[in-house]
This record gives structure tokens, sequence and C-alpha cells, in this order.
């Protein structure tokens, strides 16, 4: 990437790039096709405006410098930008009327320098300002009305555009935010039934070692059926220790359903789901978790479902995740999100299965086999 195309952090691109919407750096780049008109416009108009192009050539090399400031470096200067384009505009217009383009970049920039109703504010008064030296030209009144509602229009387009994006910044800190406190709720939640199991069970092994201490002499036979005893104890408690922690696998899987939750709930679709009845291998976990993940994402892109369903079966054999909407269905063209995870369930002896039927809704099917360490740990119960 050029070196003058490199955004600020806290410019406009910056903080577009930091809302999700990476790959748009060249986006200015090709709003600047817009400004064409500015030339256009007193080639429709001759012979009124005989020497238009020199003064039109110059204040467009300032605009250019102000466009890339106005997009490139930091909002600390966005309304000087926004107002030096303005002015750029009003000194053209004698000269050249297509400098009414000048102003509809000023608003678009003008969106961005305030809240909502700040901006709206600057709008209007640079605008109101340009109506008065259009009036006092004498120019046509019906070109003056285009460029106050392309102008308002566009500023209030952005202003839109920031409140989505301000928006989906938020959403996507909601989601981080719940699969922390998923994360933290089942520490706590294993930590509390280690504490319960622990102090019991080593309560009573120290119980019964100080039993046997003292009876090693008297009745050695007693002695050693208290020792077998907290050695039987101790592997029991062993087990359910290994229990109780593979518990802590299953909450990314959990955080990921409540995160695909909150995503679909902001775009008013209605997600039924349970979560997982059984503690799963962190493999299984890791690639069931990526798969709700990518298909959720899918769902809220392209779907345009108004419910939908995941549920999670298990065998002795598999573990079979479904996906299921309510959505228009019909030709799934695969890209890089459905390969990665078809490669991912592969690599793991699964497979995934995708069936879409025009106004039926997408079913998505991700298949993984248990591993034999995984079916001894968590015993499903065949369905």
């Amino acid at each position: 990437m050029p070196a003058f195309l490199e955004p600020a952090p806290d410019s406009l691109v910056g903080l577009r790039n930091a809302g999700g919407s990476h790959g748009r750096t060249w986006f200015p780049l090709l709003m600047l096709a817009w400004s064409v008109w500015i030339f256009l416009t007193p080639l429709f108009s001759a012979p009124a405006f005989r020497d238009w192009l020199w003064p039109t050539l110059a204040s467009y090399a300032a605009f250019l410098v102000l466009y890339r400031h106005a997009y490139y470096r930091s909002r600390a200067h966005l309304l000087a930008c926004a107002l030096g384009i303005a002015a750029l505009g009003f000194a053209l217009t004698p000269f050249n009327p297509g400098a009414q383009g000048y102003l509809v970049y000023a608003c678009a920039f003008l969106a961005f320098v305030a809240r909502p109703k700040g901006a709206v504010l600057w709008m209007v008064g640079v605008l109101g300002a340009y109506a008065l030296v259009w009036l006092w030209l004498g120019f046509p009144l019906i070109y003056l009305f285009s460029v106050l509602m392309v102008g308002l229009a566009v500023g209030l387009m952005n202003i839109s555009i920031q409140r989505r994006t301000q928006a989906d910044i938020a959403l996507r800190l909601s989601h981080d935010e719940v699969r922390r406190l998923a994360g933290v709720a089942e520490r706590e939640r294993i930590g509390r039934d280690l504490h319960d199991l622990l102090g019991h069970t080593l309560s009573l092994v120290a119980l019964k070692a100080d039993l046997a201490g003292r009876l090693v002499e008297r009745d050695p036979a007693a002695a050693r059926r208290e020792i077998d005893e907290v050695a039987r104890v101790s592997r029991d408690a062993l087990a359910q220790v290994r229990h109780a922690v593979t518990g802590i696998r299953a909450a990314e899987l959990v955080a990921e359903l409540a995160s695909a939750h909150l995503l679909l709930e902001s775009d008013e679709i209605v997600l039924h789901y349970t979560p997982p009845a059984l503690p799963l291998p962190s493999t299984l976990e890791t690639a069931l978790a990526l798969t709700v993940r990518e298909a959720v994402t899918n769902v809220q892109r392209h779907a345009r479902a108004r419910q939908v369903w995941i549920a999670l079966e298990c065998t002795r054999e598999h573990v079979l995740l479904r996906v299921r909407d309510d959505g228009r269905g019909g030709d799934i063209v695969p890209g890089n999100g459905l390969h990665g995870m078809g490669e991912r369930l592969r690599a793991l002896g699964g497979e995934l299965r995708i069936d879409a039927r025009p106004g039926a809704g997408t079913e998505l099917q991700a298949r993984l086999p248990w591993p034999r360490a995984g079916i001894a740990a968590a015993e499903p119960t065949p369905t």
C-alpha cells in the first residue's frame, strides 16, 4: 500500500477498519469519481463560463490535499478540512457552477465532525450560506435546489452509516464480553465443584491415613484395609476430578452459542438451541464452536431468516451438529469460510453437508467421530 494511503488510527478510514470493514482503504479513491461533475458542468453551460478551466484545476489540486487529509489523517482536523472544501466551492462558483460538488463533499465530511444534531447544524449552516451566494450571483434556482437536497441526503446517509458502524463495534464488544463472562462463570463453577469434591475427599483420606497409622502395630490387617481404602478413595477422587475438569472444555461452545444468540437477536432472528449436555473432547469442542460461528455468521449475512435452530446429537460413534434456518435457501457458493470449515472437519475425520432448497431454508450438518479417549471419558447415551 502506498505510504500516502496509510490511514492514521483515528482517521475515518482507520476507524472504519477498526469497525470490521477491512479492505476499504481504497474506498475514498472510488468516491472521487463523483468529482467529474465539477468539470462537466461548465461544458454544458458554455459560453457563459469561458474562463473556468484554470481556476477549477487550481481548486481541484487544493481539494485533493484536503480530501486526503479528511479521510486518512486524524479526525482532529476533519472540521477544518470540510470547511476548507466548502470554501473552495464558495470561491470557485462565480467561475464554475459545478463547484457545488465541493459542497456535497463538504457535507459528507461534516457528518462525522460532531454528534448527529451538531453535524446537521453544520451542514444546514454551510448550505444556507452557499444558497445566499448562489442567489447573489443570480444563478438558476433549480440547480441550487439540487445541491441542497443532494448535500443533505449524502450527509444524513453518512450519519446513518456512522451510527451503524458504532453499533457494530458495540455489538462485537458485547460478543467478546459474553464469551469472557461465559468463561468466568464456567471457571467459577468448576472451582466450586472441585472445592466441594476435594474438600470432602481429602478430609476422608486424612482421617483414614491417621487411623491406619494408629493400627499399623496393633492390627496390621486392619491397617492394611484402611490403606487400601485410602487408595480406592484417591482413585475415585482422581476420576471425579478429571470428569469435572473436562467440563471446562465445553465453555467455548457454550460461549459461542450465547454469542450467536446475541448476534442473531440484533437482526431480530430467533435462535433455538440447547447447550451441550455432555463434556466434549477439546478438539471436537473447538471445531464445533468454530463451525457454529461461521454458520451463524452466514445466516445473519445472507439467509434472510427469521428463525434458526441449533442442535447437537451425541451417539457412541459420532457427534452431529445441525444448524437449520428458515431463510431463502437456494444455491450456495462456497466461500473461504465454508471451505475452511470443511477442511477443519475433514482433518478430524468428519464431514460437512449442506442442504439448501430455494424457499425452504438451509440445513448444515457437521459430523465428527468420537476419539477413543473421548468415548470412554464422556460415555454418551446411545440414541
